[in-house]
């Protein structure tokens, strides 16, 4: 079992940018905060990318979550789970880094 992501656990981009965490669900809360779900897009904000010129992540996009635990059929997001750090026009910049999360409910 892994730890499900809620709006209290802390999200980067791996340039240093912090998610903010928000979601649609309001069904699964864990210790009063809602569990986060595989389609909710969240902002990213601070990143300080910088190749040639400044082009910060602006949000993360989910491609991997829970196979089996599921609010109303979207799965929940896990300690696991992989998500593509985007820049204004939706390139990958990397994946999204788990820093933080709540160790009471977990899922699969």
């Amino acid at each position: 079992m892994i730890p499900i992501l809620t709006t209290t656990s802390t999200v980067m981009c791996p340039h240093g940018g912090q998610a903010t965490l928000l979601t649609t669900n309001t069904e699964m809360l864990i210790d009063g905060a809602p569990a986060l779900l595989q389609t909710d897009i969240h902002p990213i904000v601070g990143c300080t990318f910088t190749p040639a010129a400044y082009v910060p992540c602006v949000s993360i996009r989910w491609v991997t979550a829970a196979t089996q635990t599921n609010v109303r059929n979207v799965p929940v997001l896990l300690q696991t789970s992989v998500g593509l750090c985007l820049n204004a026009a939706q390139a990958p910049q990397g994946t999204a880094i788990v820093v933080q999360v709540q160790q009471k409910a977990k899922g699969t």
